[in-house]
């Protein structure tokens, strides 16, 4: 069944659980009220959606199993960085089903991801002359293309999903033949891309030093979240000096140590905040519990980062914490 809808959201929590299929957190670095648009389109072998978001976030979760997931950066408006790669605006995203991600979006970048039924894929990957150097290719996660063939691509891809979406079908309505249409012409121009003479078959993309410091930093603060550790702590666990840190972080992130570290814990306690009701849980307790023990501090960071106090932030109903 094709099904499609446009959301808009003032919480990038929402915005991620929203995404169907995927298992993921997203995390706001910078400050600001968070205003994201998501357009989701579903049939039975494929699932695409356009997201924007006007702040710099983390994303963090893992690919939805049995799939083969692509995505294209519409634009690149600041630091990228996917899996620890660099990223540019001629750059092929790509997870296998049930991998882990991390993935670096900066403030305003739209991008468009397309997940195909890996059976499907497969098979069609089978009747190319290239398969087996396509799927050397896809041992990457960030396949870089010459620009301007990538860029046809891209536009001829938005414009399958707009078309898409203005012919989908009523709800309660099928239209097998527009799915399979659609599916088969998405799949078919990521395989030529890939496909094209003009693509390194051979290349390999390195996951940089620093993305591993901030991913590694990243994830010692959301694992210890009672005693979140100090910068210092980091560069001795990681025995890197301050200034390599201070450098990571300025690279990958556009933000200070400090600041990454303190709005990874924020958001923490804001999606505490929206995951129980407030009779269950008070501000403070879901604060000590990513380690913020001040409330009057605490509660000028939160409003800081969200343009919310913590007081504001909508919280589950019984009856929702219940079902879950």
């Amino acid at each position: 069944m094709n099904t499609h809808h446009t959301s808009h959201f003032r919480d990038i929590h929402v915005h991620a659980a929203t995404v169907q299929q995927w298992s993921q957190d997203y995390s706001q670095l910078s400050a600001g009220a968070s205003e994201s648009s998501l357009t989701q389109l579903t049939t039975e072998r494929c699932h695409l959606f356009l997201e924007q978001i006007n702040q710099r976030v983390v994303q963090n979760g893992v690919a939805p199993r049995g799939r083969m997931c692509f995505a294209l950066p519409i634009n690149v408006p600041g630091s990228v960085r996917m899996q620890g790669r660099d990223v540019d605006d001629s750059s092929l995203f790509f997870l296998n089903g049930g991998e882990e991600f991390m993935f670096h979006m900066p403030t305003g970048m739209q991008l468009l991801s397309v997940t195909f039924e890996r059976e499907m894929f497969e098979q069609a990957l089978a009747q190319t002359a290239a398969e087996k150097e396509i799927a050397e290719l896809l041992r990457q996660p960030v396949i870089r293309l010459p620009h301007r063939r990538f860029a046809d691509a891209r536009r001829r891809l938005l414009a399958m999903f707009a078309q898409a979406l203005s012919r989908a079908a009523p709800v309660g309505v099928c239209d097998q033949p527009g799915e399979l249409a659609l599916e088969q012409a998405m799949l078919d121009e990521l395989l030529q891309l890939m496909i094209d003479p003009a693509c390194d078959k051979q290349q390999r993309s390195p996951s940089s030093t620093r993305s591993f410091i901030v991913e590694k930093c990243h994830r010692l603060v959301a694992a210890q979240m009672t005693c979140a550790p100090s910068v210092t702590d980091l560069c001795e666990r990681l025995q890197v000096s301050r200034r390599t840190l201070q450098n990571s972080f300025h690279a990958v992130a556009e933000t200070t140590p400090l600041n990454y570290l303190r709005s990874v814990r924020l958001n923490g306690v804001r999606r505490t905040l929206m995951a129980t009701p407030a009779a269950r849980l008070s501000i403070g307790d879901a604060a000590a519990q990513w380690g913020f023990y001040h409330l009057s501090h605490f509660a000028a960071e939160y409003h800081a980062l969200f343009a919310e106090l913590p007081s504001h932030t909508t919280r589950a109903a019984i009856a929702d914490y219940a079902r879950a």
